[in-house]
């Protein structure tokens, strides 16, 4: 692994083997998502939380402040819309060069197993790896499942990671699940927990996270269960205790407590 890597590597990933992602890239599918209107001022009050900053480069540009921004993880897969027929038909949006232009930690797209373009974005993957291996660039693969729920299973979550993981991707983004250490044990890299839609109460998202973590995961990728939460800085401090310190899911209900 060459120097660029490591140094990049060494940025998402803290020296404790632990990482917590910020995901604000929500609106390159969704548009004006509820709470991420404007993106820049959603975040100020939680990013000195967060480990890494996961979003577009339109939002990037427009709404990060270049001077007092956290290391990026770029979003470089897309081209559907929540109103078009698949969100499964992504292509890749952003070039290298982009990516290295902007001066980012790493780069992130989705894959669509087990859809009618599974073919097409694995691809994307695979041609992704063998352009930011050239340059020491880590490329972050999201299982992504569109509007299909139901996908979300040990058995499925597993195969995806695991085709992620052999196809070069350095960090595997997927949702949490009953027996979750049967994902992270057939997963060669690490994997990093994703939120999905906000859940319906503070403990059960510090329930499921706390659950990952001891199943194998190094982290999280959370969003909406952040900053759509009606207190986000609290809700930040409690999930980064359990990433970080290893707190339980009562101590990380006191913490939100407390704080708010």
């Amino acid at each position: 692994m060459g120097w660029g890597m490591k140094n990049r590597l060494s940025q998402l990933i803290k020296p404790n083997g632990r990482c917590m992602y910020l995901p604000i890239d929500h609106g390159y599918f969704q548009g004006p998502t509820t709470k991420l209107e404007k993106p820049g001022e959603t975040i100020k009050p939680i990013l000195e939380y967060s480990d890494a900053l996961f979003c577009t480069r339109g939002v990037l540009r427009a709404c990060i402040d270049p001077q007092q921004s956290k290391p990026i993880i770029l979003r470089i897969s897309g081209g559907t819309s929540m109103v078009g027929k698949d969100l499964a038909n992504e292509e890749i949006t952003t070039s290298m060069e982009e990516a290295l232009r902007l001066n980012v930690s790493g780069v992130g797209l989705s894959v669509f197993i087990g859809s009618d373009y599974e073919k097409q974005t694995l691809l994307n993957l695979a041609k992704v790896v063998n352009e930011a291996e050239r340059y020491g660039m880590p490329v972050m693969a999201v299982t992504a499942v569109g509007k299909e729920l139901e996908k979300r299973d040990a058995r499925y979550l597993a195969l995806c990671c695991r085709v992620c993981a052999e196809l070069g991707a350095k960090v595997v983004k997927t949702y949490w699940c009953e027996n979750f250490d049967k994902v992270t044990s057939g997963c060669p890299v690490p994997v990093v927990m994703a939120g999905g839609p906000k859940v319906g109460s503070d403990r059960e998202v510090f329930e499921f996270v706390h659950d990952g973590m001891q199943k194998g995961s190094i982290g999280i990728n959370l969003g909406r269960n952040i900053w759509q939460n009606e207190r986000p800085v609290p809700m930040i401090k409690a999930l980064r205790a359990i990433v970080h310190e290893n707190a339980s899911v009562d101590e990380a209900d006191a913490i939100f407590n407390k704080t708010k």
